[in-house]
């Protein structure tokens, strides 16, 4: 595999995520529920 082929298939990858996090957003948003992350080894709960 070249390396433009990795760096192409990385940056699909990349948008991929990004995608599916605008998503992730949206549905939360939708049904006004918390977004659960983990934050300096602590959970923590955001509105969107």
């Amino acid at each position: 595999m070249t390396t433009e082929a990795k760096i192409e298939r990385r940056n699909k990858i990349i948008k991929g995520l990004e995608l599916a996090y605008e998503k992730m957003v949206q549905f939360k948003k939708q049904k006004n529920s918390e977004i659960v992350i983990i934050r300096e080894n602590k959970i923590v709960w955001i509105k969107p």
